[in-house]
C-alpha cells in the first residue's frame, strides 16, 4: 500500500504542476466592467463578484478600463475573463472562461448552477459554484523571458475600494446588503466558523478541518468534500487505483485512500509525512 501511496503522491504532484503551468505565465486577470452575455454594467454584480472570487485564489485582478501600465503596454501578459451564461428558465447556469491576448481560450471552469429565484442571489451562487474549479490551484506568476524587463517596472496600485470585500454563505439563507450606486457597493454575509478538530494518525500533529463529518457530491473526474455548511472543503481525483484520489490540502499534493476501513488523507508538508483521518459519508 505504501509504495502505491509514494506513486500517486508523486503523480499528484506532476497533475497539479501541468495545470497551474497553464496560468502561472500570465500576471493579471482582466475582469470586464460589463460582460457580453448582460445586458448593462456589472449587472447582477457579476463583474464585482468575479473580480472577488478572482482575488481571493491569489491572482492580480484588474478592470478592464483601469490596466497598469506593463499590461496596457504588453496585452499577453494578461488573460481576459468571461462568463459564459447559458441559464434556462430555472435554473442559473454560468461558465468562467479565460482568453489570452490571441482570442484562445485558455482555461474554461465547471458548470456553476442555481435554482434560487431571485437574479442577484441565483448569479451569486452560480458563481460561486463555478470558481470552484481555481479553489484547488496553486498560482504563482512565472514570468516569461521576454517579460523578465516589465517585472522590474515598479509596484502596480490596485484599488479595491468598489469591491466586493467578503462573500460568505449562511445555511439556507441568503442575506445581501448593496447599496444602489455602481460606484459603491457592499455584500455582507454571515457564516459560522469552523472549530471543529480531525484527529491525526501517524504523525503526532493536529489540523483543523472545517467539519468532523464531509459529504462526497460526484463531479467530473471525482468528487468534491463538503461540510455540513455547506462548503467544499477538498476535491477528490480519481486515479486507476480502487479508492485511492489525488487531492490538494492548504497548497499541498496529497492522496486520500482507504486504510482497515477508514478513510486517510496522506500529505506531504515541510519534509514530513502527514496524515489524517476523515469521516466521508458517500
Amino acid at each position: 500500500m505504501k509504495s502505491k501511496v509514494v506513486y500517486i503522491l508523486l503523480f499528484a504532484m506532476g497533475l497539479s504542476g501541468a495545470v497551474n503551468a497553464q496560468l502561472n505565465n500570465y500576471k493579471y486577470i482582466i475582469v470586464p466592467k460589463k460582460f457580453d452575455a448582460f445586458k448593462s454594467q456589472n449587472q447582477y454584480q457579476t463583474s464585482t463578484l468575479v473580480k472577488y472570487y478572482f482575488t481571493e485564489n491569489g491572482f492580480t485582478v484588474v478592470y478592464d478600463d483601469a490596466l497598469p501600465v506593463d499590461l496596457a503596454a504588453d496585452r499577453c501578459l494578461g488573460l481576459l475573463t468571461d462568463i459564459i451564461d447559458d441559464s434556462s428558465m430555472f435554473t442559473t447556469k454560468v461558465s468562467i472562461t479565460l482568453k489570452d491576448c490571441n482570442n484562445i481560450e485558455v482555461f474554461r471552469s465547471i458548470e456553476g448552477t442555481s435554482k434560487i429565484k431571485e437574479y442577484d442571489e441565483s448569479y451569486k451562487q452560480a458563481i460561486q459554484n463555478a470558481f470552484v474549479s481555481f479553489s484547488g490551484m496553486i498560482y504563482k506568476y512565472e514570468p516569461k523571458q521576454q517579460n523578465e524587463v516589465t517585472e522590474n517596472a515598479g509596484p502596480v496600485t490596485v484599488s479595491f475600494k468598489d469591491d466586493v470585500k467578503s462573500v460568505e454563505e449562511k445555511p439556507k439563507e441568503h442575506v445581501l446588503e448593496q447599496k444602489a450606486t455602481q460606484e459603491e457597493q457592499v455584500y455582507k454575509s454571515v457564516e459560522p466558523k469552523p472549530t471543529n478538530i480531525v484527529k491525526a494518525v501517524g504523525e503526532e500533529k493536529m489540523e483543523p478541518v472545517p467539519s468532523s463529518t464531509l459529504y462526497a457530491q460526484p463531479i467530473e473526474r471525482g468528487y468534491q468534500l463538503v461540510d455540513s455548511t455547506p462548503k467544499i472543503v477538498l476535491k477528490l481525483v480519481e486515479t486507476s487505483i480502487e479508492n485511492v484520489f489525488m487531492t490538494d490540502f492548504q497548497g499541498n499534493n496529497g492522496v486520500v485512500f482507504l486504510q482497515d476501513g477508514k478513510w486517510v488523507l496522506e500529505y506531504s508538508e515541510n519534509g514530513k509525512k502527514v496524515q489524517k483521518e476523515l469521516n466521508i459519508k458517500f
